[in-house]
């Protein structure tokens, strides 16, 4: 294994040849072709096509254009991105730098949460060698290309994760979203044109432009091309961090590709974190597509995958989740700030003995108009995997009412 910040180790084994490929022999549109080509989309949750992000950010006018690196990770259940910058902070950081090279970029960020001291302190020291060696900064490679990249860290606030808040915490305000258009490709951080990634996207580009956009395709195919990175945890023997081909089922993901196996029998899986579903276990044999499990209102978002065995309260885990987007609603729009609370309101009543048939429908409504009035994402995601149960666990629900509680 090598050490996380040994550049010379890690240009050994190819690192930065993606970089110097696209300076010496690449114009920034052919790069952005490059990664259109691949079929790359976002893998922080939104799963935007990257390539596309980057043409709209070089089309806009105004300069100077940024690139941020969303690296709040504070999706309850991934942690993903901090084992990928922990072990190999250059492979994102030269995703970054071939990012700002497509869009004509000459100053970056990347956004830390606040809750990773280690992770932080790994990337700095990158960032710092990277200057030494003359591959940020001035003239990097000997291309005439300028760009400069530092860290901002976070505080906490789950609300960071979403890219409009983010910005407002780079430039030292209060992580409140944006209203949305205009779109960060034009109006990103501090109001210049931005292009934003998550992590794991950013580690992908250095070895597609390296083999070319072919090379992605090579795994999966439809909406969801190329491999990606799962967070297994939970009731599972060998928690962990899995990378897999877009299509491998659920079951084969758990059982067959470093999951070990489930640990008890299997009651439900969480998928995509906080902001996601509940997996039936008659579902777990669906692909990890997005086309497959977006249906089944348990998207792979962020890649949480999170097992609950037969033990499991599944309405105290329901809960759990109903007060955390409570507590972490910036209160902005009405719809989010009232709506988690009705929510955790309404479960703790169903589950305390006291619920009716009706409450369920009040449920329903209200999760469908949070989707549809939220401001965010946060907002619209937090009724998910409430809704999700009442989707494939609606006999749970019965029984609580007809028993009068859990």
């Amino acid at each position: 294994m090598l050490d996380p910040t040994d550049l010379d180790a890690h240009r050994a084994e190819g690192a930065f040849t993606g970089l110097n490929k696209a300076l010496t022999a690449m114009t920034p549109e052919d790069v952005i072709e490059q990664i259109k080509m691949s079929g790359l989309a976002g893998r922080g949750g939104a799963g935007f096509p990257t390539g596309l992000k980057l043409q709209f950010t070089r089309a806009a006018t105004g300069m100077p254009k940024y690139v941020v690196c969303n690296f709040d990770e504070s999706e309850p259940g991934t942690f993903k991105d901090r084992v990928l910058m922990q072990g190999d902070p250059f492979r994102t950081i030269e995703g970054v730098i071939l990012s700002a090279y497509a869009v004509g970029a000459t100053e970056g960020f990347i956004f830390i949460r606040g809750e990773y001291p280690e992770a932080a302190a790994v990337v700095q020291e990158a960032i710092d060698t990277l200057y030494d060696a003359g591959l940020l900064g001035k003239d990097i490679m000997g291309s005439g290309f300028d760009f400069d990249l530092s860290i901002r860290r976070g505080a906490g606030a789950y609300i960071c994760g979403e890219e409009t808040a983010l910005f407002e915490a780079i430039e030292g305000k209060q992580g409140f979203p944006r209203l949305k258009p205009p779109f960060p490709t034009t109006h990103g951080v501090f109001g210049r044109p931005t292009a934003i990634s998550n992590v794991e996207t950013l580690a992908l580009m250095p070895d597609i432009v390296r083999n070319g956009g072919e090379w992605l395709k090579q795994w999966g195919g439809g909406k969801s091309v190329g491999i990606k990175l799962f967070c297994l945890s939970g009731h599972v023997k060998q928690p962990g961090v899995v990378e897999v081909p877009y299509g491998t089922t659920v079951r084969d993901l758990v059982e067959r590709f470093g999951g070990g196996g489930f640990d008890g029998a299997p009651q439900a899986i969480l998928m995509g974190g906080a902001a996601g579903g509940f997996l039936h276990p008659d579902n777990f044999d669906t692909p990890l597509t997005n086309e497959a499990l977006n249906p089944l209102g348990a998207p792979i978002g962020s890649g949480v995958v999170m097992v609950f065995n037969q033990n499991v309260d599944l309405g105290a885990v329901l809960k759990t989740l109903a007060r955390f987007f409570v507590h972490e609603s910036c209160g902005k729009c009405v719809p989010c700030r009232v709506g988690t609370v009705q929510i955790a309101k309404l479960l703790d009543r169903i589950t305390g003995g006291d619920g009716a048939p009706d409450d369920l429908a009040r449920l329903e409504s209200l999760g469908q108009m949070m989707r549809k009035s939220c401001l965010c994402g946060l907002g619209m995601s937090a009724p998910n995997a409430m809704l999700s149960t009442l989707a494939h666990f609606r006999p749970m629900y019965d029984r609580l009412i007809a028993g009068g509680g859990a």
